[in-house]
């Protein structure tokens, strides 16, 4: 399935219905007056969060959405019925901005009306008074809102894992939970996030989303960029996976430094932001991955690099398992405990 988490789309509320010109007409009752009912209100634009919807995708193919009109009134006071609702299912975390950036509603709950069907019209029996007792006149009903609006989906997770490409977060996130991401051993394998739900404890579990492989300048574009960098904000903490091994070439605490330059420099971008929750200052819990291929002597001295500096390193194997589950555990405690 396609993971497509922005689109672009028209939406309209429905018309209100005009209110009728009518009169009474029965035998027996040659006065009968105005009987003309008002027009019923036109349908809303409503969003529905589904937790069964992780994409935008059925809001692709199709860029105009209108709700129903509503029903004009009728003879004997009948009020017309209310246009149909439109109801656009998104996932959770979806949220709605206009076409200059500004964020119009972050979709949290479970539904929301965003733009409201237009009144519907009265009726001539509404004029009726003791000046005019036969009016023949009624209004047309209030036009719907029409709006253009950009959709984009941020995903919600409690634990967001981050790192090069290749340090081994797929491969992570199939060993904590049940995703079947894909692996393989060259950059960019993930080019979607991936969400994976972890047990914690006998009845706990907390998810967490493997974003695809920051590198340097991700914050400008690079790579895979800023597309998924959004994706990581509404997570609590942050796995950071590095590779230990040595075998790309690259040391692990640059690694460190480097992706953690990458979240500052996104922060600063989003600094006038005063809905924007900074990356940096975030809980983070380093995975020194693929320690497999080292001994103990290596494994120690990388670990200790990063005690040094007072960041918390776990060294493990995604590959064989090793200390995989003292990960979920420790992650459980930050996600449920704050510790």
């Amino acid at each position: 399935m396609k993971f497509v988490d922005e689109v672009t789309i028209e939406v309209a509320s429905g018309n209100g219905g005009p209110g009728s010109v009518s009169f009474r007409r029965e035998i027996y009752v040659p006065r009968g007056g105005p009987d003309g009912g008002d027009g019923g209100a036109g349908g809303d634009v409503v969003f529905v969060t589904d937790t069964r919807l992780h994409s935008l995708l059925d809001l692709k193919f199709k860029k105009k959405y209108k709700a129903k009109n509503g029903i004009p009134g009728a003879a004997q006071n009948m009020t017309g019925a209310t246009g149909e609702d439109l109801v656009l299912k998104v996932p959770p975390g979806t949220v709605i901005k206009d076409m200059d950036g500004k964020i119009l509603k972050d979709l949290t709950e479970d539904r929301y009306v965003f733009l409201e069907g237009g009144m519907g019209g009265k009726g001539n029996s509404f004029y009726k008074g003791s000046v005019n007792q036969a009016p023949e006149v009624a209004q047309k009903g209030m036009p719907g809102i029409h709006a253009k609006i950009r959709l984009e989906l941020k995903l919600i997770a409690d634990v967001g894992i981050i790192g090069f490409p290749n340090a081994g977060k797929s491969t992570v996130i199939s060993r904590m939970s049940a995703a079947k991401p894909k692996v393989a051993d060259y950059p960019f394998t993930t080019l979607v996030p991936n969400l994976g739900v972890v047990r914690y404890g006998d009845d706990g579990s907390y998810v967490v989303a493997d974003m695809p492989g920051l590198i340097k300048d991700a914050h400008k574009g690079t790579g895979l960029g800023t597309r998924f960098l959004k994706h990581i904000e509404r997570t609590s903490c942050f796995l950071h996976m590095i590779d230990a091994s040595g075998m790309s070439g690259r040391e692990p605490w640059q690694d460190f430094e480097d992706i953690n330059k990458e979240l500052e420099l996104y922060d600063e971008q989003h600094k006038d932001d005063d809905q924007y929750v900074p990356l940096m200052g975030r809980k983070q819990i380093v995975g020194l991955n693929k320690i497999d291929v080292l001994n103990e002597v290596q494994i120690e001295e990388i670990v200790d690099e990063f005690k040094e500096r007072g960041i918390e390193a776990i060294a493990l194997s995604a590959a064989t398992g090793e200390n995989v589950e003292k990960l979920v555990f420790k992650l459980g405690d930050i996600v449920f405990n704050g510790e």
